[in-house]
């Protein structure tokens, strides 16, 4: 990382910063904290928000662990954050996605020149589809819209939206600092199986 680690068990200034720390370990558990939180634990209201933010994002939606876990592991190939990539491929592969779904998904190219591979469902697709276009290009074409707005509600398209724009945070973050150390290793040095 291009900063040096806060200290694990992080140290606490203040009573504030001691909560704050407390609510991330506590969404992280059984875990211990990881190299993200170690970063942001640098300003502590900045790690308090995300781990609200990201906490709601990944246990709080409707959204189905595949969708999810799709989207999140789309925008770490697109935006190079491997680190990223190492925590969500295998999440995805909890969730159903089989590795050769994955392959697409690791595609370096835009997905709207790919045609629909049979092992992604068209629920899957468009929301890979959307993924690729809002972190690419960060509009999205109408029809991709419109596909993805034919097979889901209006809650789902916001929490799948929230979702995609919360990871290219994320991955920015990620990627600026190098946090786990994973700029320039690719998303084969991540065994999903």
């Amino acid at each position: 990382m291009r900063l040096p680690y806060v200290a694990n068990p992080p140290p606490a200034s203040t009573r504030q910063d001691a909560e704050i720390i407390e609510r991330i370990q506590q969404r992280r558990a059984p875990r211990a904290l990881q190299p993200l939180d170690l970063a942001l634990l640098h300003s502590p209201p900045l790690a308090d928000g995300w781990n609200s933010f990201l906490g709601a994002v990944r246990t709080k939606t409707s959204l189905a662990a595949d969708l999810r876990e799709l989207a999140i592991s789309r925008v770490a190939v697109c935006n190079r954050a491997w680190y990223e990539w190492k925590h969500h491929a295998p999440l995805a592969v909890e969730a159903g996605v089989s590795n050769e779904a994955l392959e697409t998904v690791k595609q370096e190219g835009a997905l709207a020149e790919v045609e629909k591979p049979a092992e992604l469902n068209d629920r899957q697709w468009a929301v890979l589809l959307y993924t690729d276009e809002m972190t690419r290009n960060v509009q999205v074409r109408d029809d991709t819209f419109a596909r993805l707005e034919s097979l889901f509600d209006d809650r789902v398209v916001v929490e799948i939206t929230g979702t995609v724009a919360a990871y290219n945070c994320v991955s920015r973050f990620l990627v600026a600092l190098d946090v786990g150390e994973r700029n320039g290793t690719g998303p084969d040095d991540v065994a999903t199986h």
